[in-house]
């Protein structure tokens, strides 16, 4: 009885390894993947689009990234600047993207105080001649503050203006990313700096007159009049969304600069208006917020 029970159990044994090899083959013979073509390989991750650490910034737009009014009356201030200042009150997005030393030397600003949307083809042309990775776009709100609401830029030219700039870019340097920043809502800037006696005797030296002028009227022609121009602004803004969208290595902020709250203590002490040091290094972190963003 012994016996038959040890030859049963070698039978049982030699037939479970049979099995065994049996199911080794159908499985590729490489329990660890080997060259067999039933094994599973890891797919290769995606090429990112977005590079979130760019190694070069120019910037582009009007007065706001000249740092005008930020460190003294009616004067352009560029080592505050939110986009390429060396300040380190302000922290610029070179500064947090580079480092302070490769900003000084990668970073260049294009920026002309003044400037509006048609200017910016014109300021991109000399931006693509440094071969920048990333470019800082912030402009338009010069095309909303003109002498009249009557003589702001249409919208459908402001577009145009913008799209042109793009394909300057894109024309010479298809790999460059852009950070455009929405225009700030400039009723919003009003609204705060009328507070100051200062600020409304600079303001008549013919600063956005459109919804400057006349600070103190709150009649119903002013108030239409400033509405006006808000409109517009949100038009331009809804126009640097659309265009941006269309080119997969652009990131518009989403509106965070026009919805930023600028309190008085982020506005120039001068004309009340302008970003102060403060404000300028606000728009440094919305900036480097949405550009090192992780997005799929």
């Amino acid at each position: 009885m012994g016996q038959v029970t040890r030859r049963r159990g070698r039978r049982s044994r030699a037939l479970l390894a049979v099995v065994a090899a049996a199911v080794l083959g159908v499985a590729g013979c490489d329990a660890g993947g080997g060259d067999s073509p039933a094994a599973k390989r890891p797919r290769p991750s995606p090429t990112t689009v977005w590079d979130t650490s760019p190694e070069s910034v120019a910037a582009v737009g009007d007065s706001i990234t000249r740092g005008f009014d930020a460190c003294a009356v009616l004067t352009d201030c560029p080592e505050v600047s939110w986009a390429t200042g060396s300040s380190e009150e302000v922290d610029s997005l070179a500064v947090r993207l580079l480092g302070r030393a490769q900003a000084a030397e990668r970073s260049w600003n294009y920026a002309v105080t003044g400037a509006r949307m048609a200017d910016l083809p014109g300021q991109m042309e000399r931006a693509v001649r440094r071969g920048p990775e990333l470019v800082a776009v912030m402009a338009g709100a010069n095309d909303a503050c003109r002498e009249t609401t009557s003589a702001m830029t249409p919208v459908a030219e402001f577009r145009a203006d913008f799209e042109e700039a793009m394909r300057s870019l894109r024309t010479a340097l298809p790999r460059t990313q852009v950070y455009v920043a929405s225009v700030p809502d400039l009723k919003r800037l009003w609204s705060q700096g009328r507070t100051s006696a200062l600020g409304k005797q600079v303001w008549k030296l013919g600063i956005c007159p459109s919804m400057l002028g006349d600070a103190d009227a709150l009649d119903a022609a002013a108030t239409l009049r400033r509405e006006t121009v808000r409109h517009r602004v949100e038009d331009y803004n809804e126009v640097l969304e659309e265009v941006c969208a269309k080119d997969r290595r652009c990131r518009f902020d989403g509106g965070a600069v026009y919805a930023y709250r600028f309190g008085t203590d982020e506005l120039s002490q001068w004309d009340w208006f302008h970003p102060s040091v403060g404000g300028q290094a606000e728009l440094a972190e919305i900036a480097y917020r949405t550009v090192t963003a992780k997005r799929p």
